[in-house]
C-alpha cells in the first residue's frame, strides 16, 4: 500500500499569498503538512543572496508552521519552451536556469526539481528529425542537471506528462522513452502526473487519468490534483458544485495509486480562480472544501 500525502501545489498561493509566513499558515489552518515549492514564489533568476534571504524566511515559516518541502517545480516558466526551444543559445540558458532552481530547491530542502520536459514550437513538433533532436539534446541536458542536483542533494529530477504531444511526454511511448533515458543518470527522471492532463487524441488509455497513474505511479513522487472535466484541464476545486460538473472521484484516484505500486505519492492540488469578484473572494474557501472532500481518503 502507498504512502498518501495530501498537499499544495504552491502555485496555488502564487500573486495572492506569497508571504512565506501566509501561505505556510493557510497550510496549517487546513491541516495541510507536505507541498510541491514553486519557483514563482522564490524567482532562480533574482540574486542568489536575495533568494537565500527569502529561502531562509521560507524554511523558518515551514518549521513553525510544521510545513515539509517535497519537491520543488517550475512555475509560470514551465510553460515557455526552455530545453525545447529552436534556438540552441536559449537551450543552454536554460539549463543556467534549471541548475540555479535546482540549488533554491536544495536549500529548501526539496526531494526533486523540474517542470515541463521540452516544449516544442509548432514548426519543430511539425518535422519528426528535428523533433527528436530537440528530445535528445533536452535528454543530454538532463544529465548534466541531475549531476548538479545530486550535488545538491536532490534524489531525482522531475518533468510534467502533458495533454499535448507538442508539449512533449503526452504519450505512454515518450513517457517510457525518457524515463528509460533518466535510468543512467546520476539521480533518476521521475515524472510528475496531472488529473487533468490526459492525451485525448491518443489512445483511451492515454486520455484515461487514472490509466496514467496506475502506469506511471512508481515512478512518481506527486500527482497534481485538480477537479476537471473531459472537454479540457479545469483546475477546478473539489467544491460540491464542481463535482457535480467533474469526472475526479477520489475513491478511484487513491485506489489507483494503490494498484500502481507507488511507495510515497503527494497529491497536491493545483487549483486555480480567476482575481475577480466572486472568485478573488470564495478562494480560500474552496481551498478548505478541497481539502474537506479528499480527507475521506487520504488521513495522513
Amino acid at each position: 500500500m502507498a504512502m498518501i500525502h495530501l498537499g499544495f501545489n504552491c502555485n496555488c498561493f502564487t500573486n495572492r499569498y506569497d508571504e512565506p509566513e501566509a501561505w505556510t499558515a493557510i497550510c496549517r489552518q487546513l491541516g495541510i503538512r507536505h507541498v510541491m515549492f514553486n519557483v514563482d514564489l522564490i524567482d532562480p533568476y533574482w540574486p542568489w543572496e536575495l533568494q537565500r534571504s527569502l529561502a531562509d524566511r521560507t524554511l523558518a515559516a515551514c518549521r513553525a508552521h510544521g510545513i515539509t518541502i517535497v519537491a520543488g517545480f517550475g512555475g509560470h516558466h514551465g510553460h515557455q519552451h526552455y530545453l525545447g526551444h529552436p534556438e540552441p543559445a536559449v537551450r543552454r540558458e536554460a539549463e543556467r536556469w534549471f541548475a540555479r532552481a535546482i540549488r533554491l530547491v536544495g536549500y529548501l530542502g526539496g526531494g526533486s526539481f523540474g517542470t515541463c520536459f521540452a516544449i516544442q514550437t509548432v514548426a519543430i513538433h511539425s518535422d519528426p528529425a528535428q523533433r527528436q533532436a530537440i528530445i535528445e539534446d533536452a535528454l543530454a541536458a538532463y544529465g548534466r542537471l541531475a549531476a548538479i542536483g545530486k550535488e545538491h542533494g536532490l534524489s531525482a529530477l522531475a518533468y510534467e506528462m502533458t495533454s499535448v504531444p507538442r508539449e512533449t511526454c503526452a504519450t505512454f511511448a515518450e513517457n517510457d522513452y525518457v524515463l528509460e533515458q533518466g535510468r543512467r543518470f546520476d539521480i533518476p527522471l521521475r515524472v510528475c502526473l496531472d488529473l487533468g492532463h490526459r492525451n485525448l487524441a491518443g489512445t483511451p488509455e492515454e486520455a484515461d487519468h487514472l490509466a496514467w497513474i496506475r502506469r506511471y505511479g512508481r515512478v512518481c513522487d506527486v500527482i497534481d490534483c485538480q477537479q476537471t472535466d473531459m472537454a479540457a484541464s479545469r483546475h477546478w476545486p473539489f467544491t460540491p458544485e464542481q463535482n457535480a460538473r467533474g469526472v475526479i472521484r477520489g475513491d478511484e484516484v487513491v485506489q489507483a495509486i494503490h494498484d500502481s505500486g507507488a511507495d510515497t505519492v503527494l497529491l497536491a492540488f493545483e487549483l486555480r480562480a480567476a482575481a475577480f469578484h466572486p472568485q478573488e473572494h470564495a478562494y480560500l474557501g474552496d481551498l478548505a472544501a478541497s481539502v474537506a472532500y479528499w480527507r475521506t481518503w487520504v488521513k495522513d
